[in-house]
């Protein structure tokens, strides 16, 4: 397993022990980043206006397509970095 997978594992770990909760921007960029690097870029049908949380994650992540899972893993790992 490469350093940044290695890395990218101890930061989704990390991720949960984060001292103060994020603000919401900040937890879809981490969803964003995580559904990025895991799955590559939103190929997902978009959902309902009326289901707004669905529709800020849909969104925050589909603005990430054609970022490599490699480039989102570490962008992910210096954004939980930050947080800690």
């Amino acid at each position: 397993m490469s350093d940044l997978n290695a890395n990218f594992e101890a930061a989704v770990k990390n991720s949960t022990s984060i001292s103060e909760r994020p603000d919401n921007a900040t937890l879809l960029k981490i969803y964003a980043l995580y559904k990025q690097a895991t799955e590559g870029d939103n190929e997902t049908k978009k959902p309902s206006f009326t289901d707004m949380v669905a529709r800020a994650k849909w969104d925050a992540w589909d603005k990430l397509n054609g970022t490599s899972p490699d480039e989102a893993k570490q962008q992910y790992i210096d954004l939980i970095e930050s947080l800690r």
